[in-house]
């Protein structure tokens, strides 16, 4: 008896090749549903619709087409019991050995400005989660795909003669992973206060909070080398530290993604109108600074305090030129980020092989939420993303403050936000001179910043 396997997805990529080894190496038979089956006939496949196969036909406009007992007993059935193989004998539902499914692009589609509730209703996928979740179930028996990338894994895994237990697991943790990824993106985009969705709620808002992320990467290690690490991404692969391009240097470590982001959040602060520059040491500054070219404004950083910025982590708010490559040489450094790079200062940091060059084009993108894990829990609060208006400051003192002594708050406002308490900053014409961070008490982090300035 041929083999079946169960083709139905929304992003064709690799379908038709899957298809045609399927069936000219491992006389699999085809079924398929919709728009899939259009794809694999066009191609001169062999394929029978899900409709036929069923003999129910798609209906609701195509809302219901998968959701049959002749499919889900075919995948759910346990072959090592004799009562479910009774049962399919019974209703003649011949066993399915794959199902490979991806989801309408739900994500895709709210992220267009001009989305609407009701479109974004019909890109809730419901068939293929169920096929997805049902064959991931029975990955004792079923070999689940929901990824053009493992087609040709699951081809390789045929040719050996055998689809191992510990590949089909590992397909149906992806397959998991999956739905609930995309469940999670509905929910979050039906919980705002939107002016479609809100007026539809009778009860205050309460759901659960899930974060689901990707696996980019095992790390060598984590904040200490005994402590194992891992990176994942949570969203779009081209979006944030994922999607930024790396130039030269040795691998990403834990510590230096923490310090990226911590810097990526202070070099955000700052327009790329005007140069920007912050040099960083685990995740406090060490010196930040505005300049009218970008080397100046990274000379007056590190000037900032030069002992503190060796092996520091620099971020730049606009391309790195050639002026400011050469003074970024001068001293060990183990990350940079900037939002591009020239053809000059590539050449001179060449020379620097082991530093890692990062480049960023929109800076200011970042969580708007953050986590943190606490016994039992966790917490999450909002990003500090708020600007201070300087109009809106009081001032207590009788002596008024002018406007280039405004000016000078303010940029200093923006580096002590980001400084761990107690934290006090001393700057002169947007340079820091002195940073006292992380003290158990106020007076002593004003003696630190005062004796650096």
């Amino acid at each position: 008896m041929a083999r079946l396997a169960l083709l139905s997805v929304y992003d064709k990529t690799g379908i038709v090749d899957l298809a045609r080894h399927l069936r000219a190496e491992f006389d699999f038979e085809l079924i398929s549903s919709g728009g899939t089956a259009k794809t694999l006939k066009e191609a001169g496949l062999p394929v029978t619709k899900v409709s036929d196969y069923t003999g129910s036909p798609e209906i609701l406009g195509g809302r219901v087409k998968t959701l049959h007992p002749r499919i889900h007993g075919g995948i759910l059935a346990r072959r090592n019991l004799n009562s479910d193989l009774e049962e399919l004998a019974a209703n003649q539902i011949p066993t399915l050995d794959l199902v490979v499914v991806n989801l309408y692009p739900f994500a895709q589609t709210i992220a267009q400005p001009d989305c609407t509730l009701s479109q974004a209703v019909e890109q809730i996928d419901i068939g293929g989660p169920t096929l997805l979740r049902g064959a991931a179930k029975n990955f004792a028996h079923v070999t689940v795909l929901c990824h053009p990338d493992k087609y040709g894994a699951y081809l390789d895994q045929l040719r050996q003669g055998e689809v191992t237990r510990e590949f089909r697991l590992t397909r149906a943790t992806e397959a998991f992973a999956l739905t609930n990824a995309y469940d999670k993106a509905i929910a979050d985009y039906l919980n705002p206060l939107t002016p479609e969705v809100e007026p539809l709620r009778k009860q205050p808002r309460k759901r659960p909070y899930t974060l689901v992320g990707r696996k980019l990467q095992t790390l060598r290690y984590g904040e200490n080398p005994h402590q194992k690490a891992s990176w994942y991404g949570t969203g779009s692969s081209d979006k944030g530290w994922s999607g930024a391009t790396k130039l030269q240097g040795k691998e990403l470590s834990y510590n230096n993604l923490v310090d990226l982001e911590a810097a990526r959040r202070i070099i955000a602060e700052f327009p790329t109108t005007e140069p920007a520059a912050v040099v960083l040491k685990h995740t406090n500054p060490c010196g930040a600074a505005v300049g009218i070219t970008l080397a100046a404004a990274y000379q007056r950083a590190f000037n900032g305090d030069p002992v503190s910025a060796f092996g520091g982590i620099v971020a730049l708010n606009q391309p790195i030129d050639g002026a400011t490559a050469t003074a970024l040489k001068q001293t060990f450094l183990e990350c940079v980020v900037a939002t591009g790079c020239d053809e000059d200062a590539r050449e001179i940091l060449a020379a620097k092989s082991n530093l890692r060059i990062l480049l960023l084009p929109d800076l200011a993108e970042g969580p708007k939420e953050t986590v943190k894990a606490i016994a039992g829990g966790f917490l999450v609060q909002e990003t500090d993303a708020g600007v201070d208006n300087t109009a809106n400051w009081q001032v207590v003192t009788e002596k008024q403050p002018t406007p280039e002594q405004i000016a000078e708050l303010s940029f200093a406002w923006k580096i002590v936000k980001h400084v761990k308490s107690n934290g006090i900053v001393v700057t002169k014409n947007g340079a820091t001179l002195g940073i006292g961070a992380g003290q158990m008490n106020r007076v002593g982090a004003a003696k630190i910043a005062l004796e650096q300035a």
